[in-house]
Order: C-alpha cells, then sequence, then structure tokens
C-alpha cells in the first residue's frame, strides 16, 4: 500500500506542477455583461511561494485553445510563455457580443467632431462602453485574481495587451489607469477607430489629434509607464501606416523618446489575424516582461 500512496503522491505531484489554464465561467459584473476569465499560470506555480507578475489579456477565447478561438487559430502565448520559461500569470477576458463597444476608447472618440463621432459609433453598434469595461477590470476583475492567486500587484508587474480593437483599449488602460497598468501591448492597433476604407484624406490627422487631446488630459507618463505598438501591412493591416505615422510624430513632440519606454514596429508583409499574432507574440511578451530600459 505505502507503495500505491508514493505513486499517487507522485502522479499529483507531477499533474499539480504543469503549466495549466484555469477557467472561470460567467465572471459576474455591476458594470458590463458576465463573460468567461481563462488564466494561464506557469509549470512551477504550485512548488513556489513567489508572487508573480500578471498580463491581462483582451479577447480571451483567441489566446491559448484553438478550440475556442476564432476561425480555429489561436495565438498561441502559453506555448510562447512555455519556450521562455516566463514565470507569469496570463489573464484572458473573453469578449462579448459588445466587443466593438466596449473596446472603443470613450475619451477619444469624444474629442472627435460629431459626424465623425456619430459614424465611429454607428460602426460599432452604438456608444462606447469602454469606461464601464475598464471600471470592471480595474475594480472586480484585478481583486479577484490578486485575492485568488499569488500576484505583484504593483503598476510596473501589471500589463495589459491585446490586438486590433483590443490594442485601442490596451493604450485607453494604460492612459485612464496608469498608476494600475503600468505597462502596455498592442498588436495591429485600429488606429482608424470604424471602417479605414471609407474614411477621408485627413482622417489619420483627425484621430491623432483626438488622442492628443485625450492624453493631454490623462495621468499616463512614459517612464514610469511603458507601451509597445505594432502593425503589419497587408490587408486592415495596411491601412494602418498613415495613422501610426502621426501617432508616433505626436509622441515624439511630447518628448517621448521611442525605443526606451515606447517602441512602435511595422511588420512587411504581415496581415491582420491570429496567426500573424501568434508569428510574433513574443517581442511584445518580452517587452512587457523585460526590466525599463
Amino acid at each position: 500500500m505505502r507503495w500505491f500512496f508514493a505513486f499517487l503522491c507522485a502522479v499529483l505531484g507531477s499533474q499539480a506542477a504543469q503549466a495549466r489554464v484555469e477557467n472561470i465561467v460567467a465572471f459576474p459584473s455591476r458594470y458590463v455583461e458576465a463573460r468567461n476569465i481563462s488564466i494561464w499560470v506557469p509549470d512551477d506555480y504550485d512548488r513556489t511561494v513567489d508572487r508573480l507578475p500578471v498580463i491581462y489579456m483582451h479577447d480571451g477565447q483567441n489566446i491559448f485553445e484553438p478550440g475556442r478561438a476564432y476561425g480555429g487559430q489561436e495565438w498561441g502565448v502559453d506555448e510562447a510563455l512555455a519556450v521562455k520559461k516566463a514565470r507569469v500569470i496570463v489573464v484572458g477576458v473573453w469578449n462579448t457580443k459588445y466587443r466593438g463597444r466596449e473596446y472603443l476608447p470613450a475619451k477619444v472618440v469624444a474629442q472627435l467632431d460629431k459626424s465623425s463621432r456619430q459614424r465611429v459609433e454607428a460602426v460599432h453598434g452604438g456608444r462606447s462602453m469602454a469606461d464601464s469595461y475598464l471600471k470592471f477590470l480595474v475594480q472586480e476583475l484585478k481583486p479577484y485574481i490578486d485575492s485568488n492567486y499569488r500576484t505583484r500587484t504593483d503598476k510596473r508587474n501589471t500589463s495589459i495587451m491585446g490586438s486590433s480593437m483590443g490594442g485601442l483599449i490596451s493604450i485607453y488602460a494604460l492612459g485612464e489607469y496608469p498608476r494600475t497598468f503600468g505597462n502596455a501591448a498592442a498588436l495591429s492597433v485600429h488606429w482608424p477607430l470604424a471602417d479605414p476604407s471609407k474614411a477621408s484624406l485627413d482622417e489619420p490627422a483627425i484621430v491623432a489629434a483626438a488622442f492628443d487631446k485625450w492624453l493631454r488630459k490623462s495621468e499616463l507618463r512614459l517612464g514610469p509607464n511603458r507601451l509597445y505598438m505594432d502593425h503589419g501591412t497587408v490587408n486592415l493591416d495596411g491601412f494602418y501606416r498613415p495613422y501610426s505615422l502621426k501617432i508616433e510624430a505626436m509622441l515624439t513632440a511630447k518628448g517621448w523618446k521611442a525605443g526606451a519606454n515606447w517602441k512602435s514596429e511595422v511588420y512587411q508583409g504581415t496581415d491582420h489575424n491570429e496567426a500573424a499574432w501568434r508569428a510574433r507574440v513574443d517581442i511584445p511578451l518580452t517587452f512587457l516582461l523585460s526590466p525599463p530600459e
């Protein structure tokens, strides 16, 4: 019997030592619709008492498991972190039918003229719900994660990350809650806010001006806060360069030095989809988990 008990303990210990994804179904909220949450912990989580940094990621059903991901393509975040032997907790926040409205940065849209604002809101099915979504993350989800997992709760060790509209809400979160989120990574940022194929030639300048007005009122400061941005050049990503150039010029004019606390990258020949983000996901993850330069 002793050998069986020893064998059982070894098996259970081996299972506990593996990296895993834990799922919460329909996490409730006072601010937004309930949604699923997927939480990845590294393979040594149960063998240590260390507290770990946390990355919150939008579109949570797309980042770990292909069976749940849009089009069967997932980011492979867990595989990338396993290769890096990264000691971090990743919280995947699933989207809902209100994805467009929840990820649309409200106070940026508010800086647009009335016709532009109405056009943007019409594309996403109504007014922005981003402020309510961020309240859910900061006031409800993060306290739960910090209470139930061994986390480092300070801003330096709390990051937020997403792609496309998820990139927009990640940047918005950094600006609205810079004392909560120290770092943000935004892949294939959907700078146009709406349909870029129908945008006017002066749209990049209009959008950049709206971001500039919002940033002036925010508490985001590069140094204490760090930002990674990128996009490709194919299909939807092919519309983004005129916008990102304006944003980069705006940040430079504010005295923020590229390559130190913020980076903006262009990946030639890459598309706007999960396969493209999977191929380069290690780059933003490295940025988020590296010490400030």
